[in-house]
């Protein structure tokens, strides 16, 4: 089945690709959930315009993500876990902790898929962290967890 994707689908494509997918898998979600439209020769002219409104979304969306790169860069993030007496965290941090624990440190609302810790985070002290913005602007800060 041939497709014009609407919006960027992990692993298949972005806004205004055309797609070849197996029938399933068009038909029953890309469809139904308004990620794709099907390809045909009148739906072929919309091609142009998604993919312009999406570059001009890109340039935009990559101007606002340089902002909020310097923004997350000065912030001091504390993370609150609870601790044995032994220093070792019941659980482990995980990315919605770090965007709530942004969140109250003055940053920006960040998505908690868009956050990758670097390594599991199960104890207290400084740990690294990737936080995925846009494809072009990641960065990686340093957050401290401690006892709550």
């Amino acid at each position: 089945m041939k497709l014009i994707l609407t919006s960027a689908v992990q692993h298949l494509g972005v806004a205004g690709d055309v797609v070849e997918v197996k029938d399933g898998y068009g038909r029953n979600y890309l469809l139904p959930q308004g990620y794709a439209i099907a390809y045909n020769r009148g739906t072929a002219k919309q091609i142009e315009g998604i993919q312009r409104a999406r570059n001009a979304r890109a340039i935009r969306d990559n101007e606002h993500a340089l902002q909020l790169r310097e923004q997350l860069e000065a912030l001091t993030v504390q993370v609150p876990a609870n601790v044995s007496p032994s220093g070792k965290l019941f659980g482990a941090v995980t990315g919605s902790d770090i965007a709530v624990a942004v969140k109250k440190a003055g940053g920006p609302a960040l998505d908690k898929r868009a956050i990758t810790p670097v390594k599991p985070i199960k104890h207290l002290g400084p740990h690294a962290v990737q936080i995925k913005l846009t494809d072009a602007v990641k960065l990686r800060i340093t957050i401290e967890v401690v006892a709550a």
